[in-house]
């Protein structure tokens, strides 16, 4: 059970990008934080109806052998015409996923890059548009690049891994907040932390090890460069 939550986490992953977008939103110390829960709640709820609906319509057993579960459900019912447009649906949620999450990792990366943790010509902001045009569009071709040469579904264990390490930083650091910057009670960020380093340790080991493997990389590069 633990582990098929660790697995689920990869579905939740991408809301908390919204923190990343300071420089891009008005007044974001006051929309960032109603933001976030909000776009967590709609997703919460999304995920239990859909869920529910699909469970209903053809079992727990189906979907379980189901390589698209969706559309399998749609088929089982007298909307079974519409089994292509949920596919393309699918297709097209993915793609607004994909670009949500790049305009996120993007911000992330330009300001690791304004610290000297990534190669400098990647702070640079577009002059127009103000976003960071060099950092998405390498990120752009690392997931294009993913895609051709690996199985997508076997890169989601070592993704939720790394995210999961990502949040259990996240809450460490949440935990060392004094002052105005705190927003939550210490022993919630604790508990976050613990469950997120948890859950991170019962994903399969060759996820958790070829995750290992890319942080390691990473972290030589990064020392390579600083230094």
């Amino acid at each position: 059970m633990l582990q098929a939550a660790a697995l689920l986490f990869f579905a939740f992953a991408g809301y908390a990008r919204i923190a990343t977008l300071g420089e891009e939103v008005r007044d974001p110390a006051r929309t960032i934080p109603k933001a976030i829960p909000t776009a967590l709640g709609i997703t919460i709820a999304v995920y239990v109806l859909v869920g529910l609906s699909a469970l209903l319509a053809v079992g727990p057993d189906r979907l379980a052998d189901a390589v698209d579960p969706l559309a399998v459900a749609t088929g089982a019912g007298s909307l079974r015409g519409l089994t292509p447009a949920v596919r393309v649906g699918g297709a097209l949620a993915s793609l607004g996923v994909l670009l949500s999450l790049l305009a996120g990792v993007g911000r992330t990366a330009l300001a690791m890059a304004r610290e000297r943790d990534l190669p400098g010509w990647l702070a640079v902001v577009h002059p127009r548009y103000a976003v960071p045009h060099r950092a998405e569009l390498l990120l752009g071709g690392i997931v294009v690049a993913v895609v051709i040469v690996s199985d997508v579904r076997g890169a989601i264990g070592f993704s939720s891994f790394a995210i999961l390490i990502y949040y259990t930083i996240a809450n460490a650091s949440a935990f060392t907040l004094d002052g105005p910057q705190r927003r939550w009670l210490r022993p919630l960020s604790l508990l976050g932390g613990i469950g997120c380093l948890v859950l991170a340790l019962t994903l399969p080991v060759v996820s958790i090890l070829t995750c290992l493997a890319i942080l390691a990389v990473g972290i030589t590069i990064r020392t390579v460069h600083r230094s």
